[in-house]
């Protein structure tokens, strides 16, 4: 059992799946007892705080962890500082622009982009050190600490939002605050942790800034235009259809944690392993890494989509609470979560694109699938006139993307899927196996 508790796979699993659980937990909350407007002004100012976020995450997240895993100590902290120094000159500099626009926060008539522009330089610094940390403990595979640090963060935050609905004072300013003060609460302790290696600045040299920045420029661009496409369907619905209907389309997109968090666990795990095999001269390891982990999360997904299939009705009602039953919520679950079985093997081929040195390439993939989505998302909806638009046009820009994902890798990897659904099969028998018979052990 304590093998088990102490494997990477296992651990990480587990943090994005208690991240999942608190997240619907708050979502649980929000959905029931704020107006829909409130609901769809608080998804827009999280799609605004994570896009700018991306001026810091894209540009040190995926560097970070290229250059940080396999290294010797000394390499480890002169990285650690770089990149301490790249997010503290980004976070000051968003903190500038936020004090300039505060005086005209109040003259904006929208309650969303009002919320943003009042509250953004906060949000970044508050988050600041503990994302540091997460990107750290991710490169060093200490999943276990990032399963604390989560349920520290989700935690904290679904008991303040808790408390302001027990005390009859829930509202949309009262849940930024108890975001605010969930990030700080968090970044607080893993600095006296030790875990943001806030130290490590001290080692800083010019030489891995610009080596992070080199890299990183293309990541930040990939990034950016993943956030701008996760982003461009709540700003054309919320701006075309209103917020309630962005609270609408925003509830089943947050019950695809149910396939988000065993593939970002797939992608945490795999992500230093890949770089550990392409900085030993291994590429075919690499090529094979991404075809285990397409093949095998695929195949998990199938009996997770047909139970969404079926009871898709019974989970909007239960999250959403009444008011949502009857919309079109329920039906955007279906659609996509059908969707969902192309989404590993579209973002193992933009995140092996990063690995082998072709960050250019992930960035042109996501570039043709913001182009695609955003005029899709205009076209679709203006035609409809409702939500469905907006995940007809996903449809499209999920299979734009992963086919240029497809063809632009195979160019450096011999990527080869013949065969790959009965080797799946085995490999998921093979595991199943194992499982069970380390259960059995476990009660002798």
């Amino acid at each position: 059992m304590t093998a088990l508790l102490k494997n990477r796979h296992v651990l990480s699993l587990t943090g994005n799946g208690v991240m999942a659980v608190f997240s619907l937990l708050t979502y649980l909350i929000l959905y029931r007892f704020l107006a829909a407007a409130d609901m769809g002004n608080w998804v827009f100012f999280q799609f605004v705080f994570l896009l700018l976020d991306t001026f810091r995450t894209g540009l040190l997240q995926t560097a970070l962890i290229k250059f940080y895993s396999g290294a010797d100590e000394g390499r480890k902290r002169r990285v650690a500082g770089s990149a301490w120094y790249i997010a503290l000159l980004v976070t000051g500099t968003f903190g500038v622009l936020n004090c300039g626009t505060l005086p005209f926060a109040d003259g904006v008539s929208d309650v969303g982009v009002r919320l943003a522009l009042g509250w953004f330089g906060l949000s970044l610094a508050a988050t600041l050190p503990y994302n540091v940390s997460i990107w750290l403990l991710q490169a060093e595979q200490r999943f276990d600490r990032i399963l604390c640090i989560r349920l520290l963060n989700q935690g904290s935050f679904i008991g303040l939002v808790f408390g302001l609905y027990v005390l009859q004072r829930l509202s949309l300013s009262g849940v930024v605050q108890c975001f605010l003060l969930s990030s700080l609460l968090t970044s607080v302790v893993t600095v006296a942790a030790g875990w943001a290696r806030l130290g490590a600045l001290r080692y800083k040299t010019a030489a891995d800034v610009r080596e992070l920045f080199r890299f990183g420029k293309y990541s930040f661009g990939t990034f950016l235009g993943a956030n701008l496409l996760r982003s461009s369907d709540a700003f054309i619905v919320k701006f075309m259809l209103g917020p309630a209907a962005l609270a609408i389309y925003n509830l089943p997109t947050r019950l695809l944690e149910i396939i988000e968090v065993p593939l970002r666990s797939g992608l945490a795990t795999a992500m230093p392993s890949m770089s550990a095999a392409l900085n030993q001269g291994r590429e075919a390891d690499v090529a094979n890494l991404l075809k285990k982990y397409t093949v095998l999360l695929t195949l998990l997904f199938v009996p997770l989509i047909a139970g969404a299939l079926v009871f898709a009705d019974v989970i909007v009602g239960f999250i959403g609470g009444g008011k949502y039953v009857g919309t079109e919520a329920a039906n955007l679950y279906r659609i996509m979560m059908v969707c969902s079985l192309l989404f590993p093997l579209e973002r193992f081929l933009g995140v092996t694109l990063d690995i082998i040195n072709k960050p250019q390439l992930n960035l042109v993939k996501v570039i043709l699938a913001l182009a695609v989505n955003v005029l899709a998302d205009l076209v679709c909806i203006k035609l409809l006139g409702n939500v469905y638009g907006a995940a007809l046009a996903s449809v499209f820009t999920l299979v734009a993307s992963t086919a240029y994902g497809y063809v632009a890798l195979r160019r450096y990897l011999p990527l080869r899927f013949r065969g790959a659904l009965g080797w799946g099969l085995l490999e998921l028998r093979s595991s199943s196996a194992g499982l069970v018979h380390k259960a059995k052990l476990l009660r002798l």
